[in-house]
């Protein structure tokens, strides 16, 4: 599910200061600043519900930490950007039947095949949505030999509490571009694509023609 694979998503309108619409109640308004280097917010875990999303084709994998709740709860369900608000509007209740006022709900997900059309979508609706660098959180030895959605999770919670406490070196952020400047890319990331594969069609075909009498040859692709 990439943003090319996706155009119909993206006909969602980016806003730079979006309004929530999902009757969340009073939710920290997203500033659309560069975060990708320091969460600039201050960050109070009583009133946070912060959500992280293990991505696939088929399926997500939502893992939540509720604010006054000691269980960290998990949500699988059919990959479905409309099935997200769910698990985050429950859990948010548990926060409040618990006795906390969540004035934050943060979401955050790996870059990867989904690209950053899923964020957008969420900010558009007044969800704090980071992307964060896959190669910048740490593995420990023993995720390398068991990796699972399961463990998959729980190092991106412990990142992005670590990011969002300020704490150096738990992962750095991506830089959400709007669509277009993403779609400004695209032609470029299409061009690099195209040759890479004419280098990788001509290389087989010079191999196979070094003769005496073919050394000058140099076929090309029109």
């Amino acid at each position: 599910m990439s943003d090319s694979m996706s155009p119909q998503r993206d006909q969602v309108p980016y806003v730079p200061e979006p309004k929530c619409e999902l009757n969340l109640g009073d939710i920290l308004v997203f500033q659309t600043i560069d975060q990708s280097k320091k969460c600039l917010n201050a960050f109070e875990q009583d009133s946070t519900l912060v959500t992280v999303v293990e991505l696939s084709q088929k399926s997500w994998l939502v893992a939540g930490i509720v604010p006054g709740v000691d269980r960290h709860p998990l949500k699988k369900f059919d990959a479905d950007e409309n099935r997200l608000f769910a698990p985050i509007q429950r859990w948010k209740q548990e926060a409040i039947k618990a006795g906390r006022d969540v004035k934050r709900i943060v979401v955050a997900f790996e870059a990867g095949r989904d690209g950053f059309w899923l964020a957008r979508w969420l900010q558009a609706r007044g969800i704090e949505a980071y992307v964060i660098h896959s190669k910048s959180v740490s593995v420990p030895r023993e995720h390398r030999r068991a990796k699972t959605d399961r463990l998959d999770t729980e190092l991106l919670k412990r990142a992005t509490l670590g990011w969002l406490r300020g704490e150096p070196d738990h992962c750095r952020m991506v830089a959400i571009p709007t669509l277009e400047e993403e779609d400004a890319k695209r032609s470029n990331r299409e061009h690099q694509y195209l040759v890479g594969e004419r280098t990788r069609l001509i290389k087989p075909s010079q191999g196979g023609t070094r003769s005496p009498w073919s050394t000058q040859f140099q076929p090309e692709i029109t």
